[in-house]
């Protein structure tokens, strides 16, 4: 068995790992018997020289078995899915489709994290409803998913504790951007919760980690392949994130926008990302035989207020009073009676006639995180109530002096960089209102017995 630095070495030089190298590696970074600046030259030589497949696969094995392995009840086999972003702005997509799958006879155990830079977290989001506890035992979230079929939560203890030491000083070490090390990250969290389907949410564009469709799709590989190697069906949805998802973005905004979502009200390019990938899902655990039909499915469990009854029943078994979840599922809903609203409203105004070409997603989150809206680091605490509502739609005609986009912020001024940046962010052309439609979704990458 080699010694820690001989892998070092054997990396560095631009060697393939053998599994008995990787598990050794991942080992001691569990163990905590390596040293911190060991295993950053590791990380560095990984994301200097890249990984082979094989080696890829190992690393997230490894880092799989590094902890607690979920275990479920025999009758649910099949059934128990999940989903994850690379996250964007705006991407509230986990709020709508956790309860519609659980609607649809999905178990969905979804294990989720908090936002960093500028993009916003799930569970940061659902931390804005007073009462929601995103920390939930292995225990509770059997009883939760047998009684609601969902839950989201944090990463719990013991679950691949080797991820939290090398996510830290990935961080640390400028290695966040490596494919293998990302996909090792995401896909050893998704295997220890023994999933039988597991659909990713690849994106890219200016506002997100791949700004072009080729580096995301080559990331999207790397995890479909990791996925299905450790025995889930997995797929990727390339997706569009130049702009936002949804109208609001923000953490209680997005709490305000799912659930008018989940009451029929949401915009289309929401939910065609929850419909094409909850139906991929269903089609992969079998519910559905195509995707068309499990788009259908997702779309009626929305409709029908199935998925609705589900995010009610899932904010009450993790903590919510009953009469505040009953009051945020109603219609019509004093939203702010419960959820935080910040101190000023600010309203942009558009500075001429034209039709709206584009919003930048990454201005409107770059400006909304030095708000308060966001973290720099790990475990600063963040304002729920930041965020700013999107007044216009893609291919309107406004008017000059049209209000275009409505910021929620705490301090009683915008200074003129942040309103000369808000302002930037919107891009009007010349020509007729178009009325196409807004679409997100760009490639599908489907196991192979689907494709």
């Amino acid at each position: 068995m080699l010694l820690i630095p001989d892998l070092i070495k054997k990396k560095r030089n631009g060697g393939v790992l053998s599994d008995d190298d990787i598990k050794t590696f991942i080992q001691a970074v569990t163990d905590k018997t390596i040293q911190d600046c060991q295993t950053g030259a590791m990380l560095m030589a990984i994301w200097q020289k890249g990984m082979v497949t094989k080696e890829t696969e190992a690393l997230t094995r490894e880092m799989m078995l590094s902890g607690e392995v979920m275990s479920w009840p025999k009758e649910w086999a099949g059934r128990v899915v999940d989903k994850h972003s690379t996250g964007g702005v705006g991407d509230k997509v986990s709020l709508v489709l956790t309860p519609a799958l659980a609607a649809c006879g999905c178990k969905v155990p979804m294990i989720s994290g908090q936002g960093l830079a500028h993009t916003g977290g799930t569970l940061d989001k659902l931390e804005s409803i007073p009462g929601f506890n995103i920390h939930q035992s292995p225990k509770q979230i059997v009883e939760i998913l047998g009684s609601v079929g969902c839950c989201i939560v944090g990463q719990t203890e013991k679950l691949v504790p080797a991820d939290r030491v090398l996510y830290a000083l990935r961080d640390a070490t400028s290695t966040v951007d490596s494919i293998p090390l990302i996909t090792g990250s995401i896909i050893s969290k998704k295997g220890a919760e023994s999933l039988a389907a597991l659909v990713l949410d690849v994106k890219f564009g200016r506002a997100a980690l791949y700004k072009d469709p080729e580096g995301a799709k080559a990331l999207a590989q790397s995890m479909v392949d990791a996925g299905n190697n450790l025995g889930m069906q997995t797929c990727a949805v390339l997706s569009s994130m130049d702009g936002t998802v949804g109208q609001c973005v923000g953490n209680s905004l997005e709490v305000i926008e799912s659930l008018e979502t989940l009451k029929g009200n949401g915009p289309e390019d929401l939910m065609e990302l929850v419909t094409t990938l909850g139906g991929l899902l269903l089609q992969m655990t079998g519910l559905v035989s195509d995707l068309p039909t499990g788009r259908q499915k997702l779309s009626e469990a929305v409709s029908t207020g199935a998925a609705l009854s589900k995010f009610q029943a899932m904010m009450e078994a993790q903590g919510v009073a009953t009469e505040t979840a009953r009051a945020l599922c109603s219609t019509p809903t004093d939203y702010y009676s419960i959820l935080r609203k910040a101190a000023h409203q600010t309203e942009l105004e558009t500075p001429e006639e034209g039709v709206v070409l584009d919003v930048a997603g990454l201005v409107l989150a770059e400006v909304l995180h030095k708000l308060g809206a966001g973290r720099s680091k790990v475990g600063e605490s963040i304002n729920h109530s930041v965020g700013a509502e999107l007044l216009v739609s893609l291919g309107q005609r406004v008017k000059k002096g049209t209000s275009w986009l409505r910021l929620h912020h705490e301090d009683p001024a915008l200074t003129p960089h942040q309103i000369h940046a808000l302002q930037g962010a919107l891009t009007l052309g010349t020509g007729p209102q178009t009325q196409q439609k807004h679409t997100l979704v760009k490639e599908l990458l489907l196991p192979k017995q689907h494709a």
